[in-house]
Formats: C-alpha cells, sequence, structure tokens
C-alpha cells in the first residue's frame, strides 16, 4: 500500500493511505469527501540514506510504502521510502555534521514573520529565504498581524514588501483578528503542500485556524519574558486544509542553519545577486573587500538593499540570527 506521512514523533509515523488513480476504473470516482485511512506505523529496520547525513530517515511529506501489521489496532510497517521531489534540511541542533529532515515533496514554503510580538529578524527571514532557494523550492514570505502596527510601523512593513516583491518573492499582509487577506492566503495554498515556519509565536497555527477551525490547531498567548512566544507545536505534522490543499505545521524555529552552502555559492541564492555572476573582476569575489566588486556597487546605488546585504554578510559570518 502507498501512502503519505503526515506526522512524526520520532519513533512512529501515521500515514494516510493514497488513492491512486491509475488504479481505478474509469467508471469509479473518489468521494472527495469520505475520510482517508489513517494508520500508525513504525519502520521496518533501519534506513540508509546515502546521500544525506541526517537524523532522521523519514519526514512528514514523504511518500512510502506500508504493509498493515495489526489490522485491529490500525498498525503497519513502513517498508519503502519512495523518491523525493525535494526536501528541506536545518543543521541538526545536537548532532554535529548532520542535517534535520523537515519536510519533502514540497510545492512551495511560506515563512510566517511578525515586526512586533514577536519580532522576527530580517536576518532569519533570508536564511530561510535562501534554505528554500538552496532547494529550488518556491518561497512566499507572509507578514502577519499587521493589526498590532503603527503608522510607521506598517510603512516600513510595505518597504519590506516592496523589497521582497521586487526580487521575486510573493508577499502577504495578513491579520487574523481583522481578517486581512485571509482569503488570500487561502488561495495561495489551494491544490499544494506548503510548508509554513516560523518563530514560536507568529501566529500560523490562528492562520490556519481561520481557514478551517475544524482542525482547532493549539494557539498559544506570547510570553512577556523577552516578547518570545510560547511552543504549542512539538512535532511536525500535515493537516489537509480543503481537499488536496495541505499545509505542513512545523515546531517553532529557534535557528536555521544553512547545510553545505560553502561561501562561494552562497551569493547564487540571492537573487538579486544572480544578476552579477560573473561581473566581479575576480572570479571568486565574496563581495566583502574586493576591488571592483559589482555587487558591492549595487548596493551603493540602491539597486541591492542594504538590509539583504547585510544578511548576506551574517551568512557568510555563520551567525545564527534568531532573532
Amino acid at each position: 500500500m502507498q501512502g503519505l506521512v503526515i506526522r512524526s514523533t520520532g519513533s512512529w509515523y501515521e500515514v494516510q493511505e493514497t488513492i491512486l488513480q491509475e488504479n481505478l476504473s474509469d467508471d469509479l470516482q473518489v468521494d472527495n469527501q469520505q475520510p482517508r485511512e489513517v494508520m500508525k506505523c513504525r519502520l521496518k529496520g533501519k534506513f540508509k540514506t546515502k546521500e544525506l547525513k541526517i537524523t532522521n530517515p523519514i519526514a512528514v511529506g514523504d511518500r512510502v510504502i506500508y504493509e498493515i501489521e495489526n489490522e485491529s489496532e490500525q498498525t503497519g510497517v513502513i517498508t519503502n521510502i519512495l523518491p523525493r521531489d525535494n526536501y528541506i534540511i536545518r543543521k541538526s541542533v545536537h548532532k554535529t555534521a548532520h542535517g534535520q529532515l523537515i519536510a519533502s515533496n514540497l510545492d512551495q514554503a511560506m515563512i510566517i514573520a511578525t515586526l512586533t510580538s514577536p519580532r522576527t529578524s530580517l536576518g532569519f527571514i533570508d536564511r530561510f529565504l535562501v534554505a528554500a532557494e538552496s532547494f529550488r523550492i518556491p518561497a512566499v514570505v507572509i507578514f502577519n498581524k499587521t493589526d498590532l502596527l503603527s503608522e510607521e510601523g506598517l510603512e516600513y512593513q510595505q518597504e519590506l514588501v516592496e523589497i521582497y516583491e521586487k526580487i521575486g518573492y510573493k508577499c502577504l499582509q495578513t491579520s487574523t483578528t481583522e481578517n486581512l487577506n485571509i482569503d488570500k492566503f487561502e488561495f495561495a495554498l489551494k491544490d499544494k503542500k506548503t510548508l509554513l515556519s516560523g518563530h514560536s509565536g507568529v501566529g500560523k497555527s490562528s492562520l490556519v485556524n481561520a481557514l478551517n477551525p475544524a482542525l482547532d490547531i493549539r494557539t498559544a498567548e506570547i510570553s512577556t519574558f523577552a516578547n518570545k512566544g510560547i511552543h504549542t507545536t512539538t512535532f511536525a505534522q500535515m493537516f489537509e486544509i480543503t481537499r488536496n490543499s495541505y499545509i505542513i505545521d512545523t515546531p517553532g524555529i529557534k535557528e536555521l542553519g544553512l547545510m553545505d552552502i560553502s561561501p562561494a555559492e552562497l551569493s547564487h541564492y540571492f537573487p538579486e545577486m544572480r544578476n552579477f555572476l560573473n561581473k566581479c573582476k575576480f572570479n571568486n569575489c565574496l563581495h566583502t573587500h574586493e576591488p571592483k566588486c559589482v555587487v558591492r556597487d549595487a548596493v551603493e546605488a540602491g539597486e541591492i538593499a542594504e538590509c539583504r546585504y547585510q544578511s548576506y554578510l551574517s551568512m557568510l559570518e555563520n551567525d545564527d540570527d534568531r532573532r
């Protein structure tokens, strides 16, 4: 049987059955209102991933082959992982030189950011975008809690939207309390598998609940200590918002360490810097201090946003930019 991993808790995986259209006769149609079977599965033996040094062999979004182990208890065994279209990884917090597989087979990745309660640093947003670029996953930036911003804050947020849209990233400004652009948020998710990420407290769960209250994803207030969010999600989980429209909610990420990107490659994952590739005096230019660097010239000319360039320098220095 083939299924889709919709939840991972470490040693067990919840697998939703996949109805393969090629196995249906022409006179049969799938009932889109009929709940699909979900099986609690474990791995059969150890899975080795030759190409990846990761701490977890299976991620939410993986397509797997499984067998029923105990029908009365709804348990099964995963026997094979099907090839991935793509995946996204972050550095393992506990195991040096290894990565943690966050999700796989994605159509897009969304970073949920807030400029207040809590504040998301631009460095964190840019790290997320670079990670998505490196895995060739289209990215969207959602600026949430717009209702909490002052007039000055709204102007600043609009400036950021213009910076990111100019380099090709779709942006939305949302508010669940004012129902601002929730319809556009829902449309952006339609018929896609979307990774939702961001710091705890930015409103990922509230946005999803606004689309499908029946899911009742837990939310939490912002803690007064350091204005940081309280963790409400402790594991990655996929939710079906509408039929064939999935979101993957991830634990609030404290850091997003970039995997296997050399200093020489880093600028390739900044769309605005790619326009200047091979135009500097030196082929190995890192765009920091070298003479006749067209990237630094573009920053000074305002063609590349200063904040984006500062994020680039921070990544070169491997600062974590978690806030």
